[in-house]
């Protein structure tokens, strides 16, 4: 994806996570500490429907954008769902497991971005 279409797909990312009330969700780019993606979306729902809410949410915009993700693993356990949006890589935790993996931690050497600063 080239930076205006990643900008673009962030924001469709955030928009619909913010739209099923994800709660603290962070933006960290990776892309020159990591050749996996170039971001990683990192949130949290309060339970098993929310967060399942939150992917089908973000898979359906994207796709009204014409963006798919490649993968989705996690969807029916529903404590962590990754949907792998080839330079980003969305992360949707249940609380416990959030904590318990603290990608924000483990990536601390990417930039925090900051969701205002985040536009199509």
């Amino acid at each position: 994806m080239y930076l205006s279409n990643l900008n673009s797909a962030l924001k469709i990312i955030v928009d619909a996570l913010e739209d099923k009330k994800a709660e603290d969700i962070q933006v960290i780019d990776i892309s020159e500490i990591s050749t996996v993606a170039d971001y990683f979306v990192i949130t949290n729902g309060v339970n098993r429907s929310q967060i399942q809410a939150l992917s089908d949410n973000v898979e359906e915009k994207l796709a009204a954008d014409g963006i798919h993700p490649k993968n989705i693993e996690g969807y029916n356990t529903a404590n962590w769902i990754l949907l792998d949006c080839n330079d980003i890589l969305v992360h949707i935790f249940d609380k416990e497991s959030r904590g318990f993996y603290d990608l924000e931690r483990m990536w601390r050497d990417g930039k925090t971005v900051d969701l205002k600063n985040i536009t199509r």
